[in-house]
């Protein structure tokens, strides 16, 4: 008998698989259970359609990613920071802050965790990070820290 998995199951598949399993194991435990539906064909047609939105959205996504891309690599954000006597900062310049100044300049909300920095910023000056907007789409930046 086929059916779609509502749930992963082990042995079986994931979740969205049209899988072919024996007729009493459907009925008895994947149907009962609620982990799959019989495979009818409007079940397989909105399996089509929901898969096909899903690669849909997929893709404008990376066209987005693609495009900020574009529109960020190369460029530079500028964060500022208090610094004591000597010129050292107090503290470090965190992803989190370059997140907060790319907000406020280029109007991007990127999680801090997409922010790879090469090292510390504990200084003055211009330093290069790479920003991670989708999978396999990187823009290479600058961040300038000046004095406030």
């Amino acid at each position: 008998m086929k059916v779609i998995l509502t749930e992963d199951v082990k042995g079986s598949g994931k979740k969205g698989d049209l899988v072919e399993v024996a007729d009493s194991y459907a009925r008895n435990i994947l149907l009962r259970k609620g982990l799959a539906i019989e495979a009818t064909a409007s079940a397989i047609n909105n399996k089509k359609t929901q898969d096909a939105a899903k690669a849909h959205h997929a893709q404008v996504e990376l066209d987005a990613a693609r495009a900020n891309k574009d529109r960020l690599n190369g460029k530079s954000v500028t964060v500022l920071a208090k610094a004591g006597s000597g010129g050292r900062l107090f503290g470090s310049i965190t992803s989190k802050e370059i997140a907060v100044a790319l907000k406020n300049e280029y109007g991007l909300d990127i999680d801090k965790k997409k922010i790879a920095l090469s090292g510390d910023i504990k200084a003055f000056g211009t330093f290069s990070f790479d920003l991670k907007l989708h999978n396999g789409v990187i823009a290479a930046m600058k961040v300038v820290v000046k004095e406030a």
